[in-house]
């Protein structure tokens, strides 16, 4: 690749594009809520929730120094994200609460981009990041869900005008913000029917020391800050 193509490419990542109109933003978001609301079409979304959810986890175990050894994604919805190290320490930690607060903070982060105009970046890195899980995925399903995510990335990146891309945008980022929402409201209703005892809170909550309850409580205010804020820029067009 030459300097001038180079140049080019790197112009059209980082580029500035329009913002779209506010009926595509409010559109969207009730798109966004369609999906994530009812239980039926929930059950369905929210594995694009887990793909992120496991990412989170497998991430920061790299970048806390722990060795990634797989993910698994499951047809209930469920993830598992092996990584090898210390089995206590900050790293466990980090690794440890990285799972719910993934989901909207990503969502988070892609507000922040498209609210500077950056559609085509955010595209661009939502695809390298499943790009670089799918390396890691382990079983069958988990890679059929990634390469389904990814490769519709890929095709609306590639194959649609500025107007779709935006739309397909801000649907993706409203959806990480409130379907970071209820996963954690779900582990609270299954926490206080007795279940889930192996859940990430109660894991943090054996690594520290720290009830349970209190790393609840970090997820709920993760998601719902994410939320407002995130929320709050996509609605500044």
């Amino acid at each position: 690749m030459d300097t001038s193509t180079a140049t080019s490419l790197w112009d059209e990542l980082t580029g500035l594009q329009p913002d779209p109109d506010l009926w595509v933003v409010l559109a969207t978001l009730v798109a966004a809520l369609a999906i994530v609301v009812p239980h039926p079409l929930w059950r369905v979304s929210r594995n694009a929730i887990t793909i992120a959810h496991e990412g989170g986890h497998g991430l920061v175990a790299l970048c806390t120094g722990r060795q990634l050894t797989g993910i698994r994604l499951h047809s209930d919805t469920s993830g598992l994200t092996v990584s090898r190290g210390k089995p206590h320490g900050i790293g466990m930690i980090l690794t440890a609460a990285a799972g719910y607060t993934a989901p909207p903070l990503l969502g988070l982060g892609g507000a922040a981009l498209l609210a500077t105009g950056r559609i085509t970046l955010l595209l661009w890195a939502a695809t390298a990041l499943l790009v670089a899980m799918l390396v890691m995925i382990r079983n069958a399903y988990g890679a059929l869900t990634v390469v389904l995510t990814g490769g519709t990335f890929v095709m609306v990146s590639w194959l649609t005008g500025p107007q779709v891309q935006a739309a397909f945008a801000y649907a993706v980022v409203w959806f990480l913000l409130l379907g970071g929402v209820r996963p954690a409201f779900e582990l609270q209703a299954k926490r206080s029917r007795g279940g889930a005892g192996d859940s990430d809170a109660d894991q943090l909550s054996r690594l520290t020391h720290v009830p349970a309850g209190l790393w609840l409580f970090l997820f709920h205010a993760v998601s719902l800050c994410s939320l407002i804020g995130g929320g709050r820029w996509l609605l500044e067009v």
